[in-house]
């Protein structure tokens, strides 16, 4: 039986809820899994990205950091939503922690249809 296609999808910020470290758990056990995976970055998401955080003065777990491994796990297909960049005034931003290709909405929405299963965080 072949792998099904895998999508996680991020659209909320770092720090004030889970939400962004259980996606990433379940992003590095699905690896162990599966080969075919995509990571998509997309509203407040896009803030998962953001070096040089400092979550520990709000007392809070840094585990932004992990993001950057995932290549070591085969996990390499990673997207990035132009319109929530512009929103935020992330624009002009280019050093993200993992090597993302931005999108627009039309095109992030082809790519996320190449998937068989997407997982919201």
């Amino acid at each position: 039986m072949a792998m099904k296609c895998v999508a996680f999808v991020f659209t909320q910020g770092p720090h004030g809820n889970a939400a962004g470290r259980e996606g990433l758990d379940a992003l590095l056990a699905t690896s162990a899994l599966s080969e075919n995976l995509g990571v998509f970055f997309l509203s407040d998401g896009v803030l998962q990205l953001l070096p040089q955080q400092q979550p520990e003065k709000i007392l809070a777990r840094n585990y932004i950091a992990t993001f950057g491994v995932l290549p070591l796990y085969d996990v390499e297909n990673f997207y990035i939503c132009e319109d929530s960049l512009q929103q935020r005034g992330l624009s002009e931003v280019t050093d993200w922690i993992l090597d993302v290709e931005v999108l627009s909405p039309v095109n992030l929405r082809r790519q996320l249809a190449n998937y068989d299963v997407v997982l919201t965080f």
